[in-house]
């Protein structure tokens, strides 16, 4: 049996890319490390060293631009022998959570590995052109889900101990399922503008007219369709209206603990002059996770901030989109109800209040009626993907 490949030679060239910026990147921390102990006390802190020591650092950065620009082009060499393969959900999970928690970065580096925002099929992009839709869906159907998966995952994790959503919507309801794979790394606001345009484009390409369009989110899929619902109706687009249904799987509408923690270890290590160089180490995640921290939806949420510094709550509350019929579902690990398990430890990266819209502050609570939200008990965040009862739940609800 042939061996499957998890690496392209395209991911390796990406990868040396990466490999010569984090090397570029350690080297300025170690040196501004240096500079910290080095200097006199109440000195102004420096990012670079002089004398030897910085002719040393200096020559380290160039050995590491040569090296990293000899080896792409060895590689690039070796291009006509290894040819093209399918990619693997291997490389496809790795892939995803890198953009995860680089992805912002590779994108405005052009780096390969950047995923671009498309529909995918069995891990295909689909081409959103009319001929090609109805070749790839013979038996389209006018009505179509849209899935959107959270951060650091991708389309084909919708699969998951054997079960997926949309396949098993499809089977049951008559929908045609579409997985959206993106860059999760980006901002939200800015994955929502390119998925409303996405969503346009669909609409006016798809064989048929459609009677019917659903998502169902999860995690940070949640929030990029709330940010695509806003921007949709800023531009009038043709696809809003035929939303009906928005399905909410553990969506941290009020943002999540873990990326609050991350913000916290940053205040602490620049409290310090000499840890101070190390805060650089936690300011690498991307833009997608520091929106996190409360929710982040649209641009104005964070356009202006510097996205490090510990602020308040400072969103534009955004409701839940007019006229759609939508649905939260939460999860919390412990089988029993508690105060710290629903506020603090909730689903393991989501807790209850947030995943179910509801905030201190009634401005920015999200009106989902009693019969739109359900809980589960002894589940986790990933579970809400496989779960038997959170399927009967959403089935019954699109039903």
């Amino acid at each position: 049996m042939k061996k499957e490949r998890h690496i392209h030679l395209s991911d390796l060239r990406a990868l040396v890319s990466l490999a010569t910026e984090a090397t570029l990147g350690v080297t300025d921390l170690v040196e501004a490390m240096h500079g910290s102990v080095v200097r006199m006390p109440g000195a102004q802190p420096k990012e670079r060293t002089s004398g030897l020591s910085g002719l040393i650092y200096n020559a380290v950065r160039g050995l590491a631009r040569f090296a990293g620009g000899g080896i792409d082009t060895a590689l690039a060499k070796l291009n006509p022998y290894f040819g093209e393969h399918a990619s693997t959900p291997e490389r496809e999970a790795v892939l995803a959570a890198l953009n995860g928690v680089l992805g912002d970065y590779m994108a405005r580096g052009n780096n390969p590995l950047a995923i671009p925002m498309q529909f995918r099929q069995a891990g295909q992009p689909l081409l959103l052109e009319r001929q090609s839709l109805r070749a790839t869906f013979p038996k389209a159907g006018r009505k179509l889900m849209v899935l959107a998966h959270g951060l650091c995952m991708n389309d084909l994790q919708w699969l998951r101990k054997g079960h997926d959503h949309g396949a098993a919507l499809a089977r049951d309801l008559g929908y045609t399922p579409l997985y959206l794979h993106y860059n999760s790394g980006l901002h939200i606001s800015a994955n929502g503008h390119a998925l409303a345009a996405l969503l346009q484009n669909l609409v006016k390409e798809w064989p048929h007219p459609i009677e019917e369009l659903t998502l169902v989110c999860h995690s940070m899929g949640g929030l990029v369709a709330r940010s695509a619902c806003y921007y949709a109706a800023q531009e009038r687009t043709a696809w809003l209206p035929l939303l009906r249904k928005l399905v909410f799987l553990g969506t941290p509408h009020h943002g999540a603990p873990l990326e609050r923690a991350g913000n916290w270890v940053d205040i602490l290590l620049e409290a310090s002059p000499y840890a101070a160089p190390f805060a650089r180490l936690g300011k690498i995640r991307s833009a997608g996770i520091t929106d996190l921290r409360h929710g982040n939806v649209l641009d104005e949420d964070w356009e202006g901030r510097d996205r490090f510094v510990r602020a308040p709550d400072s969103r534009r509350p955004l409701p839940l989109p007019d006229g759609v019929l939508c649905y939260a579902l939460a999860a919390v690990l412990s089988k029993k109800s508690s105060e710290f398990t629903e506020r603090v430890l909730g689903d393991g990266l989501v807790p209850l209040d947030s995943a179910l819209g509801r905030h201190a502050d009634p401005a920015r609570c999200l009106e989902f009626s009693p019969d739109r939200q359900w809980s589960g008990f002894g589940l986790g965040h990933l579970d809400l993907l496989s779960s038997a009862e959170v399927y009967a739940q959403v089935r019954a609800w699109l039903a």
